[in-house]
Formats: structure tokens, sequence, C-alpha cells
């Protein structure tokens, strides 16, 4: 017999990290221009968040690595970040995998809580994990 409280999806409470939504993709010229709304789900402004980011084609090869630096991240403040990927369509493009964090500075030292809290999300039929 299961006795314990259910809890319901709005209850939950995030974990402290970083929640990362793939919002758009739009070809700019020759670029694939992609839009990422960030937000800090810490306790603790983030400095500077710069992930390591795999983009796999639509057949699941590896096109390229790049380093995305989203800048400072303030707590709980939604913050818009976009990239262009040069000499890319968008339609080819798959997947995206945060495969990790180059960098993540709070309170002037390098902190975890850009990957350990990480929760990734995306609006398009390019998936985005982490």
């Amino acid at each position: 017999m299961f006795i314990g409280t259910a809890v319901r999806a709005e209850d939950a409470t995030p974990p402290a990290g970083v929640a990362l939504e793939l919002n758009a993709a739009d070809l700019v010229g020759e670029a694939c221009r992609i839009t990422f709304v960030a937000t800090n789900t810490g306790s603790a402004p983030i400095e500077q968040a710069v992930y390591e980011t795999v983009l796999f084609g639509a057949d699941g090869g590896v096109m390229m690595l790049t380093l995305f630096d989203f800048g400072a991240l303030p707590v709980g403040v939604p913050r818009v970040r976009q990239f262009q990927i040069a000499d890319t369509a968008c339609g080819r493009i798959g997947s995206l995998l945060i495969n990790g964090a180059g960098t993540c500075t709070v309170d002037g030292v390098a902190s975890d809580v850009c990957t350990k809290g990480l929760a990734t999300s995306s609006r398009l039929n390019i998936a985005l994990q982490g």
C-alpha cells in the first residue's frame, strides 16, 4: 500500500539552475538565427553563462560544436538571446545538445549551477537536450 502526498505540477519547485527554451529558428540571409529564452531559477545572479552546444543534422550526424555566450542572467527574469549559425539553413538542424557549461560564474567564482539544475525545452520541431 502506498501512503504519500500527491504533488501537483504547479506546486513543484523548479530546481535551482537555468531553464533554457529553444523559442525560434529563422533564416537570416545564409544563416540560421536561433532564439533562446533563458531564465535563472537559482537564488543568485549568474554573471556569465557560456554553454558548449552541439548541433545535430536532421540525419542525426554532428554538424558542429560551438559556444553560446548567454551573458549575465539575473534571478527569475527571462532573457532572450539570439545566435546566428553561419552558412546553415534552419531546416538542416535536427536537434541541439547542451554539452556542458564552458563558463558559469556566480559571485565571481566558477559554479555548477548552470549545468546541475539545467532544464531544457523547445517550442520547435528542433529538439533541445541538456
